[in-house]
Order: C-alpha cells, then structure tokens, then sequence
C-alpha cells in the first residue's frame, strides 16, 4: 500500500509509465516507492464516465492529500491525459490486515505514532 488504481487506461501506456507514476507518488505522499503499488482495473463503460484514478491510502492531512491530486493531475496532463477524476479511499490501520493479522506496525507511515497512540489510549478505555 498505497495503491494507485487507475480506471480507463490504456494498458501499454500504464506499465511504461508505471515507474513515473510510483517515483512521483511517493515523493510528495512521503512513502517508500516499493510501497506503491499500481494496478488497472479494467472498465466497461455503460454511460458516458471519465478516467479515474482511486487511491487506496492511509489518511494524512488534507493539504497533502491535495499535493497528490495536484501532482498527479499535473503529472497525467504533461503526458497527454486530461479530465482524469482522481479520489482518495482512506484505509484504516486498525481494519488492514496482512495474513489474516491486523496491521500494527507502519513505521515508514509519517504520523504513524499518534495513531499508535491514540489506538492505545482507547484500548485503555
């Protein structure tokens, strides 16, 4: 995680343009680059509806959030890709879980201790 699904896309473009993408994304999110994973979710098309972009991350401040979007619009416009939506789907720490486990350690997430804290302080509860 994070992931970067992208709806509408042309598959070749995508993986060419995947590292781009990953390098950027985890420049302005602050997250490692092996983290970022990319996919293309194939679309049928029922009405008229744009490409999208979902990202699937752990929330930050929303100033960042709006960094990602801009960047990545940004970044989608210079290679000739226009009117892409692009939203973000928060994931919680404590409902992710990796081999049926709850996802306790983020150490490379930036404000990873006050969730950490604050799970610990309700548990206390």
């Amino acid at each position: 995680m994070p992931y970067l699904r992208f709806k509408g896309f042309d598959e070749i473009f995508l993986r060419e343009k995947a590292p781009l993408f990953v390098e950027e994304f985890a420049r302005v999110a602050e997250v490692p680059q092996e983290k970022v994973k990319i996919e293309l979710l194939p679309v049928i098309r029922i009405t008229d509806t744009p490409r999208s972009l979902e990202i699937f991350m752990f929330p930050r401040e929303l100033g960042k959030h709006d960094c990602i979007a801009e960047t990545m619009d940004a970044l989608l416009t210079h290679l000739g890709i226009w009117n892409v939506h692009i939203f973000f789907i928060p994931l919680t720490s404590r409902l992710y879980y990796k081999d049926g486990q709850p996802l306790k350690h983020i150490n490379w997430l930036p404000g990873y201790e006050m969730e950490e804290n604050r799970t610990n302080v309700e548990n206390l509860s």
